[in-house]
């Protein structure tokens, strides 16, 4: 991966996700584009005449400058090449914009509900399902990124697990193991439409040995099981292919995808 676009913001998964980008950065003599966007729009329920968001535009604008100083300060003394691109509007759709140049999209994992409550990002979802690139969504509280650590490939026999091993090859070649893992489910003897051997196949062009492991299904959530077996063997990441169903049945039956981002528990890396 030779091109990463970092998005900014000022969460509390920030300095997590900085990390990582620099870690793949040194590990490939990647390229980091740090894209901030800020919404200067406020809205205020009975703001008729704008006075809410004209006391609000300078504390935005001002918690938006000081955070770009403190990581500029930061990246200015690390080994990387890196560019800071600034605008004006929602980040998810600069974000849309610029990821055709780039090759993975670093994002935090969620967004903060308006009660305080932890949410699955939206963001995040939206990007692995428009982006034409992988997204690579990295927990708060991950302090490196081991590029040489083991990888659990999550695999369900779908085009989108296959979209998101393709895009994950750069990485998985760096891995020292690659796991290809299937949770097993009593009614889904013949639901794959493309079994972990082709997966493995493909792997083995790229000079990638996997091995395919099948999970027994327990009471856990389908998510959960695959984050158990994942720390179990000590991987540092996830490849999973991103709301393999519809999106509304996702959001309604709260699937793998849903269920992963809302307690992700290593970095996630999906693709749609």
């Amino acid at each position: 991966m030779k091109s990463i676009l970092l998005h900014i913001g000022g969460d509390g998964c920030m300095e997590a996700r900085l990390q990582v980008a620099l870690d793949i950065a040194r590990a490939t003599n990647a390229h980091i584009t740090c894209l901030q966007a800020v919404s200067y729009e406020v809205f205020a329920p009975g703001d008729f005449y704008g006075s809410a968001m004209a006391a609000a535009m300078p504390r935005i604008r001002e918690a938006a400058e000081a955070l770009r100083e403190k990581l500029e300060a930061h990246l200015q003394n690390e080994d990387v090449s890196w560019e800071w691109q600034f605008f004006s509007g929602m980040a998810e759709t600069h974000l849309l914009e610029q990821s055709a140049l780039h090759d993975v999209i670093l994002v935090g994992p969620t967004d903060i509900g308006a009660d305080g409550t932890r949410l699955p990002s939206s963001m995040a979802g939206e990007l692995a399902i428009k982006a034409p690139i992988p997204v690579l969504v990295v927990p708060g509280h991950v302090k490196e990124f081991n590029v040489h650590a083991p990888v659990l490939v999550a695999w369900n026999g779908s085009a989108e697990s296959c979209l998101a091993l393709r895009g994950a090859v750069p990485l998985l070649a760096m891995a020292d193991a690659v796991y290809l893992a299937s949770v097993e489910e009593i009614s889904d003897k013949s639901r794959f439409d493309f079994p972990p051997t082709d997966g493995a196949r493909y792997l083995s062009r790229h000079d990638i040995e996997a091995e395919i492991i099948a999970i027994p299904r327990n009471e856990s959530k389908v998510a959960d099981t695959l984050f158990s077996a994942a720390k179990m063997r000590e991987c540092g990441m996830i490849v999973m292919g991103a709301y393999g169903h519809s999106r509304l049945a996702e959001l309604l039956l709260g699937g793998v995808t849903r269920r992963s981002l809302t307690d992700p528990q290593l970095p996630i890396f999906m693709a749609h």
